[in-house]
């Protein structure tokens, strides 16, 4: 296993472990104001202190990183569950009108940056972490089509293809049982990639209001309340900050590392 592997995992899973603990148990309820502390400095009783309304911090990263990951994770199911099979169609007909239909798609798609669509679509269907599931899959669909119809090309004119094509398997059975399979390491390590700007396009979208609302703690959120007290709190944008630096910086590790694991290439270059 490679450093970044390892190194990827850990961190990925601490936060994986604070989201799931959450559920359970935070220091605080993350919703109780407390006044009289707000604005306090971490602190044994605070370990991240509290904002500007006297709420712990630390409670509410923890539940933000369940808000982060839920909308992440749905919305990379969203862009693979549809993606895929767009990208295993457009190989299989490769050339034809419909491949062609797909693929103009995908530029559409890809004209325009992944924030600004999102923005745009909360925007029409309203702010809220649905929509901002909703707003980011539909990004990662053609993101996961092109990867996909890329790897299965090249397998489309392997010996073992023509051997199924011999032995009368249709297309679909063909893309099923023999092409999806062998994209599924490739799709595994873009999965982590579009994992961790799901991480990030759900914490701008917070961050201008388009996001999970309130009381609903978010990472983007958090850093757009503390901008104006920056200058004299500056732990309340150094929390939540550093919390998406850490979990995009260990999917991105996690992504590196099952990259140069799976990739049978690679393996044979490092020995």
């Amino acid at each position: 296993m490679t450093r970044n592997l390892i190194l990827g995992a850990v961190l990925s899973s601490l936060v994986l472990l604070a989201a799931l603990v959450s559920f359970v148990w935070t220091p605080f309820d993350h919703t109780a104001m407390n006044i009289p502390a707000k604005l306090q400095t971490p602190n044994a009783q605070h370990w991240l202190g509290t904002d500007h309304f006297g709420r712990d911090l630390m409670s509410m990263i923890m539940v933000g990183a369940r808000t982060s990951i839920a909308v992440a994770l749905v919305a990379v199911g969203i862009g693979m569950g549809a993606g895929v099979p767009l990208g295993l169609t457009a190989a299989a007909r490769k050339g034809s009108w419909l491949d062609e239909m797909i693929m103009r798609g995908n530029d559409l798609v890809f004209a325009f940056p992944s924030l600004v669509i999102a923005i745009l679509i909360t925007a029409v269907l309203g702010a809220g972490a649905i929509n901002a599931i909703i707003a980011i899959g539909i990004f990662n669909i053609p993101v996961f089509a092109r990867i996909t119809r890329g790897a299965a090309l090249s397998l489309w004119e392997r010996e073992f293809i023509l051997a199924a094509r011999v032995a009368g398997k249709n297309t679909a059975r063909i893309s099923a049982e023999h092409i999806l399979p062998n994209v599924t390491n490739l799709l595994i390590v873009q999965g982590t990639i579009q994992f961790s700007l799901g991480i990030l396009a759900e914490a701008g979208l917070s961050y201008v209001g388009l996001g999970a609302q309130p009381p609903t703690p978010s990472w983007g959120r958090m850093l757009a309340d503390a901008q104006t007290m920056v200058s004299f709190a500056p732990h309340l944008a150094l929390v939540p900050g550093t919390a998406i630096i850490l979990t995009v910086m260990g999917l991105n590790l996690l992504g590196d590392g099952l990259r140069d694991h799976l990739d049978p290439k690679l393996r044979m270059a490092r020995t």
